[in-house]
């Protein structure tokens, strides 16, 4: 029997946010962004929440029918060629704002909330249009059932008939390897966190559907 998999809304946000909180506030990329257990536990949502509304302005979140799982996706564009030095200092200087922005609003006393958003952002392919799966999460005790793949396997699906490409980041050498029975290859070297974890960029091609 499949998963049922939903689009996830605005009236879906505490559920969302309950289940990322949840899901990463052990992960290796938490812990080093929030180093600190109980600042984590009062900032760590405010992250989650954010993020959430990233992915309702960027692209979209895939959830299951019993909430026990959710995919945040970014449908990414290619870059735009530049057309003059203006616009492009313009363009450049609004995308160099968002991880300030999001310090701001989530932590403004945490520069690591701003540096890891720079670092992703210099590692991230700019040059043809992809789905960028940004987050999956899966409850604790629900872990092992393939939700996860689930969620994953439907966007990749769509990608493959479309012909469109897929990102991602993986943090640990467990999700890592998943995602390369999935058809994800390594994208240019690790990203090492200053004094933390490793991250993975990941590029998937679409496969032929013949």
């Amino acid at each position: 029997m499949g998963v049922a998999i939903r689009r996830a809304g605005e009236g879906d946000r505490a559920e969302v946010v309950r289940l990322l909180d949840e899901a990463f506030m052990r992960d290796p990329v938490s812990t080093w962004v929030f180093p600190g257990e109980e600042h984590r536990r009062r900032r760590h949502g405010a992250l989650m929440d954010a993020f959430f509304d990233l992915a309702l302005e960027e692209g979209y979140i895939d959830i299951t029918e019993d909430g026990a799982a959710a995919a945040l996706w970014w449908s990414v564009l290619a870059a735009a060629p530049e057309a003059d030095g203006e616009s492009a200092a313009v363009e450049a200087g609004a995308e160099a704002d968002g991880p300030a922005l999001l310090r701001q609003a989530v932590d403004p006393e945490n520069e690591r909330v701003e540096l890891i958003g720079r670092l992703t952002d210099a590692t991230h392919p700019t040059d043809r249009p992809h789905e960028y799966l940004h987050m999956i999460a899966v409850r604790p005790d629900r872990q092992g059932e393939g939700l996860g793949t689930a969620l994953i396997t439907a966007v990749l699906e769509r990608c493959d008939k479309e012909g469109r490409h897929a990102y991602l980041e993986a943090t640990s050498a467990r999700s890592r390897a998943l995602y390369e029975r999935l058809g994800f290859a390594g994208a240019g070297a690790p990203l090492d966190l200053p004094d933390g974890p490793r991250m993975w960029p990941m590029w998937r091609e679409p496969r032929g559907t013949a």
